[in-house]
């Protein structure tokens, strides 16, 4: 199976992951306001008094997310010490994403350690644990490369939602790799990924990937606009060029317009 580059270090994977895990949407979400504020590129006094009302009133999810703001400084300065503060109290009322991250940072440098963390949070149903632990095994990272179990733990992620896992099972369906082909389900998994918003990676690899599939009719009507709409969406220029000299002015003027509508549709105000 061909992979894109990984981080070649399983303790800076692990590490990288905690940057990202609540950009993205989780599919148990108590309260939509707070993902909602996720997407948003600043947040406005009652976004923050919203976000932080939800916390202080003991919200484990939105401690998360507040700690997530805190350290990552995207939303707000970045603040290590309210970060930690914010991610403990979510851990402490057992919310597993925060407790992985958590975790992660008493590991320090201690890759064993780290290890056991993604044991436990991949365990307890945390999505990007569960990717980075099919890594794991489909790279040889434990000694041993186990195809059928990294292909159970990519299920489960891409199950939870998280889009590289969903990229990496629609990649299984489309090579015939350790399932049966199938380029319908292939389709199905590539547009789970294209849907997520922001684009952090596996969106923009599912929504070439479904590009892809919609330019030879694979699992998909062939269909030139659909193709090069899901070619802009993921910024593949020669791609969007390829697909844009088979068709007529009016199939691009379409594809561009609907580019537009799923962009305003979707607002991601981050990205686009």
């Amino acid at each position: 199976m061909n992979h894109r580059a990984l981080v070649p270090s399983l303790l800076l994977i692990l590490l990288v992951v905690v940057s990202f895990l609540p950009a993205r949407q989780t599919p148990d979400s108590t309260d939509g306001r707070l993902t909602t504020i996720l997407h948003l590129p600043v947040l406005t006094p009652n976004d923050w008094r919203a976000l932080f009302s939800e916390a202080e009133s003991g919200n484990a999810e939105a401690q998360y997310w507040l700690a997530h703001v805190y350290d990552t400084g995207r939303l707000l300065p970045q603040d290590k010490v309210n970060a930690s503060l914010w991610y403990q109290k979510s851990a402490d009322q057992g919310y597993a994403p925060a407790k992985y991250a958590v975790c992660l940072t008493h590991a320090n440098q201690d890759p064993f350690e780290s290890e056991r963390c993604m044991w436990r949070a991949a365990e307890t149903g945390v999505p990007e644990a569960q990717f980075w632990l099919a890594v794991a095994f489909d790279q040889h990272r434990f000694g041993i490369t186990d195809e059928q179990e990294a292909l159970k733990w990519f299920k489960q992620a891409a199950e939870r939602g998280n889009p590289d896992a969903q990229v990496e099972l629609g990649s299984h369906y489309e090579d015939g790799d350790g399932v049966e082909q199938n380029y319908a389900l292939a389709a199905q998994w590539y547009r789970k990924a294209a849907e997520h918003v922001p684009n952090l990676g596996g969106a923009g690899q599912g929504r070439n990937k479904l590009g892809l599939l919609y330019l030879d009719g694979l699992g998909v009507p062939q269909d030139y606009i659909q193709a090069y709409m899901w070619f802009s969406l993921a910024g593949v220029d020669h791609n969007i060029a390829y697909a844009a000299d088979k068709m007529t002015p009016a199939q691009i003027l379409r594809a561009q317009q609907m580019t537009d509508e799923w962009k305003k549709q979707h607002l991601d105000p981050a990205i686009y």
